[in-house]
């Protein structure tokens, strides 16, 4: 029997922009705050670090206080939509005064950088990024349809990131570089984002509570609204998928962080800082191809996980071939193992919001609990908890290398901690990957409850 079909091609697409807009502020912050800070403000790589390991500190408890206030909000919105477009509006503000710190002490030049970036991440992008991912949920009952639109999602989310990382040096130079460059593209970047988070949130429409899956009887469903925040966390740590993809996100994303160390691998490693934009497109581009084939390759490897399992496989192959080829400077043999290595990543940037799913209905089966917002605060979790890991990573290591932002040429063991930084972590982080992804059996252990459902 055929799923019931909930979305048109428009609200599809609809939905999928608003990976354009979250994803315009977290490319700009994730690969760009550090050299902003270091090269235009004059800060200390490792204070950096270690502030932004201490704002991740907020984001854990924020993040599934908002999936859990989300569970529990009805508005004419629905539930999910009102935080997402009220939250960009906060996104936006505390984005732009990431990038404008003022002349002044540099004690205080920390503490303003930390209150504000703290704002951004534990405030306002848990708020929208729970709520967008929540709402792949709310606006479809339908498997394949999640599918597709975490297929469309990271085609949009890919060309975005590709979009950032190859124009944002050279519009900050345009807007007349330093410290007002950077300024005037984050209120560019801002506003765009505001724009399409909008139309985003106003074209997708929320099902109603009743339309839930008929994998719970009536009489076994509990309303989420009578849930507390204790009490929906426990319901989560019962389901042992949680903690799983959980872990996935924050690795994944934490690897994804270390990009913070790109402009600095092109510039000071690979002598070329142009070579940013070409790295950029190698990199993302097969994700754009991979994402639009995603449906397709779910149905041929049979479940979401063993697509992810060979993909990280084939990319930490092909980061050991990157890892010779920068070695040896050969840019040519780099760029295409680089190719390689975004083919074997992009299968997550499909799938992710859609595994989460399985894990929250999967829950709701067993325990007739729908908690779509809490469960979606794993995602953002792993986006804000594993971007601001990998950047603080990233501002240690160089430190502890001997970076200094304000010299023209580094030493030897700055270079060589950026090598490190840029391709030897990340093979470390796809053999974690790895292991994850091979226990996450959620749409298994959902297709042998399948026969408990109504035909």
């Amino acid at each position: 029997m055929s799923e019931k079909k909930y979305l048109n091609g428009f609200q599809k697409l609809a939905y999928a922009s608003g990976q354009i807009s979250s994803n315009l502020g977290y490319a700009l912050v994730t690969s760009f705050m550090m050299i902003y800070l270091t090269n235009a403000v004059g800060l200390n790589s490792a204070v950096i670090g270690t502030l932004i390991l201490v704002s991740r500190i907020f984001d854990g408890v924020t993040d599934v206080f908002f999936g859990s206030m989300i569970d529990r909000t009805k508005t004419k919105l629905g539930k999910a939509r009102p935080w997402l477009l009220f939250g960009e509006i906060g996104v936006c503000i505390a984005l732009i005064l990431v990038f404008c710190v003022p002349a002044m002490s540099e004690t205080m030049q920390y503490v303003y950088f930390f209150v504000f970036y703290t704002a951004l991440n534990a405030i306002f992008y848990t708020a929208t990024g729970i709520s967008y991912s929540a709402l792949s949920a709310k606006i479809t009952r339908n498997a394949n349809e999640r599918v597709q639109l975490g297929s469309i999602g990271g085609i949009f989310a890919t060309i975005t990131y590709l979009i950032v990382m190859s124009l944002t040096m050279g519009l900050v130079e345009a807007f007349g570089g330093g410290a007002k460059g950077w300024r005037m593209v984050a209120i560019l970047f801002a506003l765009l984002a505001l724009i399409i988070n909008t139309f985003c949130v106003l074209s997708v429409k929320e099902l109603p509570d009743e339309e839930t899956d008929s994998s719970a009887s009536s009489a076994q469903s509990q309303s989420t609204e009578t849930l507390g925040l204790l009490a929906s966390l426990r319901t989560l740590l019962k389901n042992p998928y949680f903690l799983i993809i959980l872990s996935i996100y924050i690795v994944f994303y934490t690897s994804s962080g270390l990009s913070a160390a790109t402009v600095y691998f092109c510039t000071y490693f690979l002598g070329n800082p142009s070579l940013q934009g070409i790295l950029s497109l190698v990199a993302s581009l097969p994700m754009v191809i991979v994402a639009a084939l995603t449906p397709v390759l779910v149905k041929k490897f049979g479940s979401m996980r063993k697509l992810n399992l060979v993909g990280r496989l084939l990319a930490l192959a092909a980061g050991v071939l990157a890892a010779f080829a920068a070695l040896q400077k050969n840019i040519p043999l780099f760029l295409a193992a680089s190719f390689l290595v975004g083919i074997g990543t992009a299968p997550f940037n499909g799938t992710g919001n859609a595994l989460i799913a399985e894990t929250a209905d999967y829950t709701y089966r067993v325990e007739g609990k729908r908690l779509d917002g809490t469960f979606f605060s794993c995602s953002a979790i792993g986006v804000k908890v594993g971007g601001g890991f990998g950047s603080a990573i990233v501002g240690i290591l160089l430190d502890l290398g001997g970076f200094d932002g304000l010299l023209a040429v580094q030493s030897d063991s700055a270079i060589h901690m950026i090598y490190f930084i840029q391709v030897v972590l990340p093979l470390l982080f796809g053999v974690l990957l790895i292991v994850l992804f091979h226990f996450l059996k959620v749409e298994q252990a959902n297709k042998s409850l399948q026969p408990q459902e109504t035909e």
